[in-house]
């Protein structure tokens, strides 16, 4: 069984910076995919970036392109997510989820999930 745990969340103002951690317990392969999702109240869980466990190719929603940055720690087990430059549309609770397929984008794709982080950008 997987468990994946959130940390970081918190408030912060526009413009400002929060870095998320999450970690997986049991074995990540190559081929596993980790992602960071989102969802806002009344919405959709939305992709926001994910990386390739072995090759670490790192992928970003274009909401989020040049201002996130997703990393892995192959050692801990661990990923991050660096928000910089954050927006009040970034408000949302955060989700770590782990991918044994290659839909890094679809939520729906997703085995394993965290509980989640919120993250609120004050205006």
């Amino acid at each position: 069984q997987v468990t994946l745990v959130e940390s970081g969340g918190g408030l912060v103002q526009t413009g400002g910076s929060l870095e998320l951690s999450c970690t997986a317990s049991g074995r990540t392969y190559s081929s596993h995919i980790m992602g960071w999702f989102r969802q806002a109240p009344g919405k959709e869980r939305e992709f926001v970036a994910a990386i390739r466990w072995g090759a670490g190719t790192k992928y970003y929603s274009d909401s989020v392109k040049g201002r996130f940055i997703i990393s892995r720690v192959s050692a801990e087990n661990k990923i991050f997510l660096q928000m910089n430059n954050l927006k009040p549309e970034d408000t949302a609770v955060y989700f770590c989820g782990k991918l044994i397929g290659s839909d890094f984008a679809i939520a729906s794709a997703y085995q394993y999930w965290g509980q989640g982080t919120q993250v609120t950008v004050s205006s």
